[in-house]
């Protein structure tokens, strides 16, 4: 059986597009860091269907991710005329790993009252 599970960061913003048909598909990338001292290894991943649609609005750059689906390759000819392969994830499943990116987790400050002030009981 064909499938693969790949845990990373996206590395770029999710990209919404719709085929001739009218399906939606949704790409992005997931970089795989392997350790300290190992290459990263971007996997270029491919979600269909209504999941690519309601999904895409949260698969920003940075947001750590875990994608599970099946390695397709993808060949092409370059403009010199120099085959060209590529690995790509169909996926089945996404899961957003943690909670919310560090800008949206930053707490906001209010001006409704001084943090020096004294007087607060508690």
């Amino acid at each position: 059986m064909n499938s693969i599970t790949v845990a990373g960061q996206l590395g770029r913003d999710a990209e919404l597009k719709y085929l001739a048909n009218g399906d939606a598909v949704t790409n992005f990338s997931v970089a795989d860091s392997a350790g300290r001292d190992k290459p990263t290894i971007w996997w270029s991943c491919q979600l269909f269907g209504k999941r690519a649609e309601s999904l895409s609005q949260y698969l920003k750059k940075g947001q750590a991710v875990t994608v599970a689906g099946s390695v397709t390759e993808r060949e092409w000819t370059d403009k010199d005329g120099n085959t060209k392969k590529a690995m790509n994830v169909r996926v089945n499943e996404v899961a957003l790993q943690g909670g919310r990116r560090e800008e949206e987790a930053k707490p906001k400050k209010s001006n409704d009252f001084d943090d020096e002030d004294s007087s607060i009981p508690f």
